[in-house]
């Protein structure tokens, strides 16, 4: 698995986004670059094995297994 971080314009700043979720906004572009290349570094650390649960659109609640060592590749990029 592969995400990519987008560094952009956003709230009257700038901030990193993941698909369509934003951060909180920054008030330089570096510092937001800077936050969305901790994110990435982060998102790439192992873990332990947990089991996650979570709630669809339609209401369905889901429980899956989370390894701790299946993480994704991640990197950043600047749509400045």
């Amino acid at each position: 698995m592969h995400i990519t971080y987008h560094v952009g314009v956003h709230d009257e700043g700038f901030a990193y986004r993941l698909d369509d979720v934003w951060s909180e906004p920054f008030r330089s572009h570096d510092a937001a670059f800077a936050a969305a290349r901790n994110a990435a570094r982060r998102q790439q650390l192992a873990g332990q094995d947990t089991t996650i649960r979570y709630q669809t659109a339609d209401g369905e609640w889901h429980s899956e297994h989370a390894a701790g060592q299946d993480r994704p590749a991640a990197d950043v990029v600047d749509d400045i």
